[in-house]
Formats: structure tokens, sequence, C-alpha cells
């Protein structure tokens, strides 16, 4: 009897985290649906320290999760290093009982949508998928029921975020990028800083975690003219065109008078030059018989002796 009644809560916890994963509207409850899925999915055979998939319903595709179980004080001695989060020596976890259960959460770029609701990111973009670190109360077995989030708290060395496999591909295309850290605060707020490296964030807690960049104001289109200054233009228009044209018709009509005053000056030097032609060249008349005939006047010339010869005898 036991047995098909345990079967059955079970059954109704699954229907119960399924229909809250299909109206996730906040980062809150996103991540105790995670948080539920994976310790479902983890048994008391998991080791400590090994790194463990975590298996989660198509509804949540897009999402990749990770956990590991360290003890807490060898998670202090050591540091640990869960995909892109490297945590340092000295970390600590609050509150600790004996082991604690790290979380690392991929979100995808359709996911990680959800903090443009949930956060004010105006003025920014992401361009990296979020990355999420949290952790929980592990115990010596694992108990669904006492799964309380704990603190992680790096007090000597920061943890480290590299982004690099997830996002430099990404923004490599788009020339001149400088992304931004991002941290996603519990309270609702992002705090920005700048990268310690290309790609690569620095935190001093546990929280979610992205890059991001300054949007781009669209380029702002020409002013479109209105109808008075449509008016306006067409008036300067009209008038400079209108002046254009008069400049250009009294410059050809003065050419025009200035080539017709030359020819009637030539022409009448030429007349004049005739006449005086005439005057000049013209022969005396006289009576031949009974014919008026034009003659010459007689112009005789006389005989010199050049040389002087003088008589030898």
């Amino acid at each position: 009897m036991g047995s098909p009644f345990f079967l059955g809560l079970v059954i109704l916890s699954v229907a119960s985290v399924k229909a809250e994963a299909e109206g996730i509207k906040s980062v809150r409850l996103l991540d105790l649906v995670i948080r539920d899925y994976t310790f479902k999915s983890l048994d008391n055979h998991l080791r400590t320290g090994t790194l463990h998939n975590v298996h989660l319903p198509a509804n949540l595709s897009g999402i990749k999760v990770d956990t590991v179980r360290y003890r807490c004080g060898s998670l202090r001695r050591y540091g640990a290093h869960v995909k892109e989060f490297h945590i340092g020596i000295g970390v600590t976890v609050q509150p600790c009982l004996e082991r604690v259960m790290v979380v690392r959460q991929y979100l995808g770029y359709n996911w990680s949508s959800i903090y443009y609701s949930n956060y004010d990111l105006s003025g920014y973009q992401l361009v990296s998928p979020v990355l999420g670190l949290l952790a929980y109360n592990a115990g010596t077995n694992i108990d669904f029921n006492n799964r309380f989030q704990l603190g992680i708290l790096a007090n000597q060395k920061p943890i480290i975020i590299d982004f690099r496999n997830v996002t430099a591909a990404r923004v490599s295309n788009v020339s001149g990028i400088k992304p931004l850290c991002a941290n996603f605060q519990g309270d609702g707020k992002v705090i920005l800083t700048n990268q310690v490296s290309p790609f690569v964030c620095v935190a001093t807690k546990h929280g979610h975690f992205g890059l991001v960049t300054a949007r781009q104001p669209p380029p702002t289109p020409p002013p479109q003219p209105t109808e008075y200054s449509k008016k306006k233009i067409s008036r300067w228009k009209l008038a400079v065109g209108t002046s254009v044209g008069s400049a250009v018709g009294a410059f050809l009509l003065g050419l025009l008078l200035v080539a017709m005053f030359v020819k009637v000056k030539k022409k009448a030097r030429m007349e004049e030059l005739e006449r005086r032609a005439y005057e000049e060249e013209a022969l005396q008349v006289s009576m031949v018989g009974h014919i008026r005939a034009p003659t010459a006047s007689v112009t005789r010339t006389f005989p010199t002796i050049e040389h002087e010869y003088i008589s030898c005898s």
C-alpha cells in the first residue's frame, strides 16, 4: 500500500514541476524548477567531486545543467572547477553543515531572454547566454525535502567566469565590440563591470552572469520637408531659375548686337576702301575721233649716261 502511495506522490510532484516549467515567467521560478529536477536526477551513490549532468524535460530544451557535490572544508581548501566557473581557494559556503551541491546553469540564448522581463536592461543587449552558479545543502544523503539554498562567498580569490567557449564566436562577428560583465543580483538589480580579459569576468559570490553591450541607436532619418518648406523651396528654385535664364538671355542678346554692329562697321569700311581705290585709279577720258576713251598721261623718260667714257686718242 505504501509503495503505490509513494509512487503517486512522485508522479504528482513531477507533474507539478512540469506545469510550472511551462508557465515560467520569473528567474526565481526557473531556479526552483531547475533545482527540483537536479535533486530528482541524483541518488545517494553520487561520488563527491564528480561532475554529473542533469537531464531536463523537453519543455526546458536549451538549458544545460551540471552539478557536483563537495565537502565544505575541501571546497574551501582546494577550490573547484565547474565548467565555465573557476572557484578559487578560500571560498566559504554559508551556512554549510557538511556537504554542498554546486549547480551550474547554462540557460542558452532563448531562456536568457527571461532576464529582460525581470531586470532593467534598457540601453543594453545580451551577447552571451546567461550562466548561473548556485549552491544547495546536500547533507550526507540526498534529501529532497532539505534542499535550501546556500551562499558562496569568495573572500580571498574571486570566482572567474569564462565566456570564451560559449560567446567568443558570436561576439567576434561584431568589429570593435567591448562587452561588459553583467551580474544579475537576487534583488532585481544589475551590476555592470569591465572584463578582466576578453570574455572573462569575475565575481565575489554566487549568482547569474552574462555579457552585455550598449545598444547602437538607429540612424536618424533625414527630416521630411513640410508643405511650407516645399512651397518655399519651389519659390526659391523658380526665382533662381528665372534669374539665371534672364542673365543668359541678356548675355546672348548682347553677343548678337555686338556681332551685328561689327558686321555693319566692317561692311561700311569695305565700301569706303573700294570707293577710294576707284577714285585714285580712274583714267582720263579724251575724244578719239567721235569716240570717248580713257587715256593715260604721257610720261617720257629722258636718257641719261650712266658712265662717262674717256677717249684714248
